[in-house]
This record gives C-alpha cells, sequence and structure tokens, in this order.
C-alpha cells in the first residue's frame, strides 16, 4: 500500500518522476516468491495506496460539489478506488497463472512490463475508460519524455515497467550487468529530447484565454447567468487586439438556440468586425429533440461547432438512469449530455485547423491523435471546478503538455478557474494562470505542421513491441521447462 500511495509523487504537482520507477520496483519485488492470492492482495493493495491517493480528488468533486454528506462520500470514494484496484489484483493472478510462484528473470525483463502495459491499455478503454495516473504522463520532466513523440505515454509506461523489471532481476539475481541497459534506456531519451519533429506554420498568432472563475456552486443558477456573460463579453471586448479568444467548457450556461439572438450573434459581429474569432463553450441543443451536446462552438468568421465525443460518467450523464434523485451527486446540472460523432470535422479559427477537445478527453491520446496531422493547434477547454484545491488540476495540466508532446502541437488550455495555460509543442509550458482568481492569459502560440511518429504510426509498433516481447518470454520459458523435463 506504501508502494501504490508514493506513486502519485511521480506526477504533478510534485514531479518526483524517478519515483514512478521505485513504487513499479517495490510491487514487482512484492510479487516474488509468493503465491497467487498473496501476489492479488498485495496488488489490491498497492491500488489502495495509487488510486486512494493519485485519484483522491473524487472525494471533492461528489463531497463540496455533488453535496453527499462526508461518510456517504468517503464510501463512494473508497467503492470507485477498490474497482479500481481489482485491476491489479486480477493482474497479479494472471501473471501468477503464467509465471508460478518464483519469478525468473525473463518473467520480470519481459513478461511483466507488457503485462503493466496491457493493465493501463485495459484501464483506458473498460467501462468507458479511465487513463488517469498512466506511469508514462508522470515523465513529461525526466529523460524519457524523449520517446513520448515516438510510441506515445503508453509507450514510455512500457519503458518505466522495464526499467523496474530490469532493476528487480538486478537486485533478486545479482545480475548488475542488467543496470547497462537501464542507462542505455534513459541515456536515449534525453538524446531524443534533442529531435525537433514538426515545422513551424504560418506566423504566431495571438492569443487570450478567459478565465472566469465562476464558482461551481452558483454556476447554472438562473440568477448568475447574466453577470457571468457580461463578465466573459467584458474580457472579450479587451481583448480585441487578439486573433483567437477562448472561453472554457460551458462558459455560457444556457443553450445555443437561447443565448443565439440577444448575445451570440451580436458577439460574432463584434468578433468579425474586430478580426477576431471566439471559442466558446456552452450546451447546444439537438433540433426537435430533447437530447442536447456539450460542445464548443467558433464565432466570427465562420459559425461552426464541436460536439463532446467523450463524456464523463455521473458527470456528463447518469450511466445508471435509475440512480437519479437518489443523492444531489447523481442529480447534478446538465448531466444527460449526449455524445457527439466519432469523426467531427475541425474548427476553423484565426486561420488555422483546431483540435478541439472538452474536459477529460485529452486524457485519451487515442481521440486527441484523431486530429492530427490536420489540426496545427490542440484546443482542450474544461471546467475543473468540480475538484477544488486537489491534485486534479496539476495532474490534467500534466496531461495536456504530454498530448502537446506526442503531436508536436501548441497545446492552448482554457480553464473555469484555473489552471489555464500556453503550451508549446515540445509539452513545456510557456505561460499559466493561477488558480482560483479571474483571469485573462494573452500570449503568441506558434501552429505546427508534419508529424511526430506516434502521429504517423500511432500504437502500432508498440504493439508488435508487446506480442514480440510475449512470444520471446514464452519460447524460452517452454524451453526450459522441456529442458528441466529432461533432466
Amino acid at each position: 500500500m506504501i508502494a501504490g500511495a508514493i506513486l502519485p509523487l511521480a506526477f504533478s504537482p510534485f514531479d518526483f518522476f524517478p519515483v514512478a520507477v521505485i513504487s513499479l520496483l517495490l510491487l514487482f519485488l512484492s510479487w516474488h516468491n509468493v503465491a497467487t492470492k498473496t501476489a492479488a492482495w498485495r496488488g489490491f493493495l498497492f491500488g489502495l495506496g495509487m488510486f486512494g491517493v493519485g485519484v483522491s480528488w473524487v472525494y471533492v468533486a461528489i463531497h463540496d460539489f455533488g453535496h453527499a454528506n462526508v461518510l456517504l462520500a468517503s464510501l463512494l470514494t473508497a467503492l470507485f478506488v477498490s474497482f479500481l484496484s481489482l485491476y491489479i489484483a486480477a493482474l497479479a493472478v494472471l501473471i501468477k497463472r503464467l509465471t508460478g510462484t518464483i519469478f525468473s528473470s525473463l518473467d520480470l525483463i519481459l513478461l511483466l512490463p507488457v503485462s503493466w502495459l496491457g493493465f493501463e491499455w485495459f484501464k483506458s478503454w473498460f467501462l468507458t475508460g479511465f487513463p488517469w495516473l498512466e506511469l508514462g504522463i508522470s515523465q513529461i520532466a525526466g529523460p524519457l519524455a524523449g520517446y513520448t513523440p515516438v510510441i506515445g505515454v503508453l509507450g514510455v509506461s512500457w519503458l518505466v515497467a522495464l526499467s523496474a523489471g530490469l532493476l528487480a532481476a538486478s537486485y533478486l539475481f545479482s545480475r548488475w550487468w542488467l543496470l547497462m541497459p537501464v542507462i542505455v534506456i534513459w541515456l536515449a531519451g534525453s538524446l531524443l529530447q534533442q529531435n525537433i519533429w514538426t515545422s513551424p506554420k504560418d506566423e504566431p498568432i495571438r492569443v487570450s484565454l478567459i478565465q472566469g472563475n465562476i464558482p461551481q456552486d452558483i454556476k447554472w443558477s438562473p440568477e448568475q447567468l447574466f453577470k457571468t456573460l457580461a463578465l466573459y463579453q467584458a474580457r472579450t471586448e479587451q481583448n480585441w487586439q487578439s486573433d483567437l479568444i477562448v472561453w472554457p467548457e460551458n462558459a455560457v450556461t444556457v443553450f445555443h438556440h437561447q443565448a443565439k439572438d440577444y448575445f451570440l450573434d451580436p458577439l460574432a459581429k463584434l468578433a468579425r468586425d474586430n478580426d477576431t474569432d471566439i471559442l466558446v463553450g456552452l450546451p447546444v441543443k439537438q433540433d426537435n429533440s430533447r437530447n442536447y451536446f456539450n460542445s464548443m462552438m467558433v464565432l466570427g468568421s465562420e459559425e461552426a461547432f464541436y460536439h463532446k465525443r467523450h463524456l464523463v460518467p455521473f458527470g456528463d450523464y447518469m450511466p445508471l438512469e435509475w440512480l437519479r434523485g437518489l443523492i444531489d451527486f447523481f442529480n447534478l446540472p446538465m448531466s444527460s449530455f449526449i455524445a457527439g460523432e466519432p469523426r467531427q470535422a475541425l474548427l476553423h479559427a484565426a486561420g488555422q485547423d483546431i483540435g478541439v477537445s472538452i474536459c477529460y478527453e485529452d486524457t485519451f491520446s487515442n481521440e486527441v491523435l484523431m486530429t492530427v496531422p490536420e489540426a496545427s493547434i490542440l484546443v482542450n477547454a474544461t471546467n475543473n471546478a468540480w475538484y477544488g484545491d486537489s491534485f486534479a488540476p496539476h495532474q490534467h495540466l500534466q496531461i495536456s503538455r504530454n498530448r502537446a508532446l506526442e503531436m508536436g502541437r501548441p497545446v492552448v488550455r482554457a480553464t473555469t478557474n484555473g489552471i489555464s495555460a500556453l503550451i508549446d509543442f515540445n509539452g513545456e509550458l510557456k505561460q499559466q494562470t493561477a488558480q482560483f482568481e479571474e483571469a485573462v492569459l494573452t500570449g503568441m502560440v506558434q501552429a505546427r505542421q508534419g508529424e511526430t511518429p506516434y502521429v504517423t504510426w500511432g500504437r502500432r509498433p508498440m504493439l508488435f513491441m508487446a506480442l514480440f516481447m510475449l512470444m520471446v518470454w514464452a519460447y524460452y520459458r517452454r524451453t526450459n521447462h522441456q529442458q528441466a523435463i529432461s533432466r
């Protein structure tokens, strides 16, 4: 449990990236020379520590903004953390069924790293997916980040697990030469960081992000609507010198058709008159239907929409409608969104094709991958007011930095109450806002063109690598088994 609990220290806001290797090393060692049941229990405890600390912000959303009492919020959070921990327990059972009680060095070097890769991949899609705390994300400030534009974050997670497996084999079997591959992997990552995979496109554009800092508990109140609209319009009109102005997710708290005539159309005319485009977050009702989308729209040179494709269970929609009304958390405002089409045209603003993601959509690398290489700039608009002063806003910013590095594109990140940021194509933070204050962040953004190896090949190299390692492991295990029988 302690080994798992220290793992979040590798992520923001702490950024002690070597802890990821240490944490996984301790887990692998704890699985050596124990029975299947013991390994499963230890995997479960590791998960309790990892997720109990790393995603503790779930409690904040349920208690502070879902208005559940302390006992109920604690229970729901514990159930969520326990469910995720079962993944690692199941992983331990699978590994032990394949290896037996005692690990060999090949088990640690080949099987366990690929198994961890499989765990992270499974977690990223099962039951709509929860990719949070991917080990590769934690390496953005370290040498392994050099591999991110080549094999993606999932590939870097495998390198973290491979490093842990090599260290474990070196320690358990006194094969100190196994430290050499670890050194080579990390040095090669540093060298890869010198590569520039994409090139500038056009002249830099001036971008302003409006961080309204509207408290979540009054955000959807009808009495707050005109104050909110007035705030965003006033801050926008102070920044007409910008080519692109971005508002966060659901900055406008009424449907598009309700605000169109008296607010959005006049604002669009002002944007055109000032040669500026605005990206606005708002709900959009489907024609002749009760369905509605969580959307971003562009106002100015054209009017177009992006509808959120990957919805947050219990936040954007209720997966179990019969729970609605049971407690306040299951009856949140605007929690019946429907998903947009998987393939949508890119928004065009400020002369650039924009790859838009809303809220935690950018935690799904393969979905952001669908927007490039056509998109020259990535925009993430989010409402992270749900998570208060927790790890979540910092972890999410770190995820956005990794998306920039994977895709070789700058990321413009507009949030409700921070952390809004401008991130360059290398994943470096150029500017950011403080949390919990109204702010306007303005800076120059350089659009990019071209493809990183990850954009070109996606996850296919990782799949082939994993299959190859499993084949090598299976071959040597079978050979050693046959030799043991013959003896």
